[in-house]
């Protein structure tokens, strides 16, 4: 946490908001339901830490982390 800042923040929240466009009200997308907000978080999450490799690790944050050892497909996230 000494390490943390209010600019790491606001970029999570920054990149969230391009990726899903269910929190961006005036679009197609914006959730109505609690439940399919939460599914599509879920979903947005998991492919952000375990399938998508991020710019300046050059890894994913799960392998970075240590929780995997490997860029997972969409089909591994899926089952």
């Amino acid at each position: 946490m000494s390490r943390a800042s209010t600019s790491h923040v606001e970029r999570k929240n920054g990149t969230l908001r391009q990726w899903c466009k269910r929190l961006t009200p005036l679009t197609y997308a914006f959730s109505k339901k609690w439940d399919n907000l939460k599914a599509a978080l879920a979903l947005h999450f998991a492919h952000y830490n375990f399938c998508r490799i991020h710019g300046s690790l050059r890894i994913t944050p799960a392998m970075a982390a240590g929780i995997t050892d490997h860029v997972w497909t969409l089909a591994e996230l899926i089952a």
